[in-house]
């Protein structure tokens, strides 16, 4: 079957877009209409919770990372499935509760994430990866219309790997369900989202540091046998069938959403050859959110080896066995918010206000405890209809409660330009927020206590200039960061006094060297200007040459090239695998001693899609008379990655 596969073009900030009505509010054929069995076609398109454009599904084969949880630009603590962040300055920019628990999100399933889809038959894909050492990723998505106003969907990630050191073997897994209906009236839609997430991360703390283990490779060739600061008790070769937590963290999120919506408006219809498709256009919208979620979050080590936890945790002299620290939240959100459309015939032009109220019980080492929170949030939004104009403005303000006082707002203008330069963006958001829970004493990931701290207010004033056409796009952002929170080693926090700010400028573009030749060329400049307890490569690149056509027919898509990273040298953050928290220092600077090179072959025929990857071949060298991948770059101080890295994946979309 052949499935559409351009993608409709994306606003930059398309996370920040809010929700109008799904379908039957166009001058168009509606695309749920019944077709012919025999057709070997599908219509297939979706959208995010709160976000108005349609989008359709990519199939370009092209970028691996499309189809790989750790984007280009970040770093990760050697294993896939371990703690990562990016490479950029990446303060919170959303006021409120927060727990303070990031360094696996890359591989969570989040709300603002949940596809819903519009499609004319049962769609279904299938990914499966294979990486050296027993890797696995299994993808699994399912979405069918069950009448052509009801949309269901279910997807299944799994990520599990042993690593190549000891001890870093990890299991994740995440679902999401969720269905849209829109009543035959077109009055009436009701969203529903079940998610959850299971990250599990056995941490070894990195390599010890008394020798130089990465360039013993006599003793060392083998990197599973350089002994570690957590967990060196651990077996080596463990299988990927073992999903064991040895010394570790586990953390969960699970969440049920359910918005029920009702509009009044006006009532139309557009007339064809053959049949009478009705359409609504709503004047106001009333809505109610309901949101229940839970969180756990829990370290584990079985056999504690003491010396690590005085040298860095020199409070835990003696930690017993089976030493678990754990703290488990539930969150209640009741909200209720109003819509007015001023210009009938255009949904994507509205007013929104609302007010919430949420409501947290947090269970600790020392006992229980509640909180609750009253905020009101409102949005304009304006798509002109001639597709020329995009203005956004958003905010949000806690009037009471454990945040109270915090507040986030946000604003964006965005203009086609000319079929030269497309489309340019500017845009100014400012936040206030009381740092995330971790930061409190009261937290069981608290440790050794807290002093008090002041609100975070962060100001970033950003603009870009995107040409899709012409395949280039450029992007700025300026950071003003006043109280900003961190981690000053494995446990201590502390809070900048100075103001100080950071710049960011980036830019891609991809060049066409022949009629099948493409170089991909993507750089990043970071400055930080000011004292400020942040530390980041000045400069980085990613940069891709490969062959992309068809070859032998017209069905087979064939790409093939090598690709490659670089940054400049930094003093990166530190790790503290208690609170999975990483953290400012400011001794050690990592360097790379070759750009990550990587050579792949991607190719397709219809719905079947295969990638064939060699990553890490700047580690092969001649040392002591003998060859092996062993010229291992840093990741963050005591965390190498790994050798050569075989991946093979496979990728079926089917239509039934």
């Amino acid at each position: 079957m052949a499935i559409s596969s351009q993608v409709v073009a994306q606003n930059p900030m398309g996370r920040y877009q809010s929700m109008g009505r799904m379908g039957g509010t166009s001058g168009t054929k509606d695309s749920l209409k019944r077709r012919d069995n025999l057709e070997d076609s599908i219509t297939i398109r979706y959208r995010y919770l709160d976000t108005t454009r349609l989008m359709m599904l990519d199939s370009s084969i092209i970028d691996f990372r499309a189809r790989f949880p750790i984007p280009m630009d970040y770093l990760h603590l050697s294993n896939l499935g371990s703690a990562a962040k990016p490479y950029a300055f990446s303060p919170r920019l959303t006021s409120g509760w927060d727990p303070g628990f990031h360094a696996f999100d890359i591989y969570k399933n989040p709300l603002d994430k949940v596809r819903f889809f519009q499609t004319t038959r049962p769609y279904s894909e299938l990914g499966y990866m294979l990486g050296s050492r027993g890797e696995q990723n299994i993808h699994l998505l399912h979405t069918q219309n069950i009448r052509p106003n009801w949309n269901f969907a279910f997807k299944y990630e799994l990520i599990n790997s042993p690593g190549f050191f000891k001890n870093q073997n990890t299991n994740h897994n995440s679902y999401v369900i969720n269905s849209f209906y829109n009543s035959k009236n077109k009055r009436y839609s009701l969203y529903f989202i079940w998610i959850g997430n299971s990250m599990q991360a056995n941490e070894n703390g990195g390599m010890k540091t008394d020798k130089d283990y990465l360039n013993d490779v006599i003793t060392y060739k083998e990197r599973s046998t350089i002994p570690v600061m957590l967990g060196n008790y651990v077996a080596i070769g463990q299988s990927f069938l073992n999903s064991t937590l040895n010394t570790g963290n586990r953390q969960k999120e699970g969440g049920l959403l359910i918005r029920q919506q009702y509009d009044l408006g006006q009532r139309d219809s557009l007339v064809t050859d053959s049949t009478v498709i009705p359409l609504f256009y709503p004047k106001l919208r009333m809505e109610y959110t309901f949101q229940y979620n839970n969180y756990q979050y829990k370290y584990y080590d079985s056999e504690p080896d003491t010396p690590i936890y005085i040298q860095h945790y020199n409070f835990l002299v003696t930690p017993p066995a089976k030493f678990t620290i754990e703290e488990r939240w539930s969150e209640i959100v009741n909200d209720f918010s109003l819509y007015t459309f001023p210009v009938g015939k255009n949904p994507q032009q509205f007013l929104k206000a609302g007010a919430s109220i949420q409501n947290l019980t947090g269970n600790f080492t020392d006992g229980k405890r509640t909180y609750y929170n009253i905020f009101l949030h409102g949005e304009y939004r304006n798509k002109t209809r001639n597709k020329k104009w995009d203005i956004e403005a958003n905010g949000k303000f806690y009037l009471a409660g454990y945040n109270n006082a915090d507040f986030d707002l946000f604003g964006s203008l965005k203009r086609y330009v000319s079929r030269r330069i497309g489309y340019a963006q500017i845009g100014l958001q400012n936040v206030n927020r009381t740092p995330s829970f971790i930061y409190e004493t009261a937290s069981s990931f608290s440790l050794g206590g807290q002093p008090t701290f002041n609100k975070e207010n962060i100001t970033r004033i950003f603009g870009s200039i995107e040409n899709d056409a012409r395949r280039w796009q450029v992007n700025a952002s300026y950071f003003l960061v006043n109280n900003l929170t961190y981690f000053t080693d494995y446990y201590k926090a502390a809070q900048a006094s100075a103001f100080f700010n950071v710049l960011e400028v980036s830019g891609q573009k991809i060049f066409r060297v022949s009629r099948h030749w493409n170089w991909l060329a993507k750089v990043q400049f970071n400055q930080k200007i000011g004292n400020g307890p942040v530390n980041m490569p000045l400069f980085f690149t990613q940069q891709r040459l490969g062959y992309e056509g068809k070859l032998g027919y017209a069905n087979l898509v064939f790409a093939a090239g090598v690709e490659a990273r670089y940054h400049s040298g930094y003093k990166a953050d530190n790790y503290s695998p208690l609170q999975s928290q990483f953290f400012y220092q400011d001794k050690e600077t990592i360097r790379m001693k070759l750009p990550d090179i990587a050579a792949y072959m991607h190719f397709r025929i219809r719905g079947f899609t295969a990638y064939v990857r060699a990553e890490n071949l700047n580690t092969a060298r001649f040392k002591d008379g003998s060859f092996g991948w062993t010229n291992n770059n840093l990741a963050a101080p005591a965390y190498a990655y790994p050798g050569f890295l075989l991946r093979l994946g496979i990728f079926w979309s089917f239509v039934n």
